[in-house]
């Protein structure tokens, strides 16, 4: 049985890892996103993402680049953490961080055959060009309506605090 941790890899470990999955004649699949407070939603949506294809790797942004999209206050949990609790999904190959605002530079490296974004983000999936350009789909995976970390923020300021999260709206989007 695989650990949590040896599902951690580099960028060059994970594009060797899709090469051989590919050799062997695998379709690998591959999403990214924040994965902070990870809930319900988020699994429900690794699954989905899984059972589009026979691998699965999940890009996951680092603490830097989602404090760049999020604001100072996020991520609640750190890199770290996040990388460990979605390695330890069943449906979770591999895990890669990257750095940038975007997954576009690692997805041209691990060239997926299928690339998965959650259905809210239907107006814009960084990377789609590349993935299309190499014979490859793009899929919206169906979200699980009002379960959001946002939501989550929300209930937790309230439940403590009686106020609403002061959420950044031009940061936050539904995650």
């Amino acid at each position: 049985m695989r650990t949590a941790a040896s599902k951690i890899l580099g960028w060059d470990e994970a594009e060797k890892l899709r090469k051989a999955w590919k050799a062997s004649g695998d379709s690998v699949v591959m999403t990214n996103g924040t994965f902070d407070l990870l809930h319900a939603g988020h699994v429900g949506y690794l699954q989905w993402s899984r059972q589009q294809g026979n691998r699965l790797i999940v890009g996951l942004n680092t603490d830097a680049s989602i404090q760049r999209i999020k604001g100072p206050k996020r991520p609640l949990v750190e890199e770290p953490h996040r990388a460990v609790l979605l390695a330890g999904l069943e449906c979770v190959d591999a895990v890669v961080l990257f750095d940038e605002d975007e997954p576009k530079e690692l997805i041209g490296k691990l060239l997926p055959d299928i690339l998965v974004k959650a259905s809210d983000w239907s107006h814009y999936v960084s990377g789609a060009d590349i993935v299309k350009a190499n014979g490859g789909e793009v899929r919206l995976a169906p979200m699980l309506d009002g379960v959001s970390t946002s939501a989550l923020l929300d209930k937790i300021c309230r439940i403590f605090t009686g106020k609403p999260a002061e959420l950044d709206p031009q940061k936050q989007r539904q995650s």
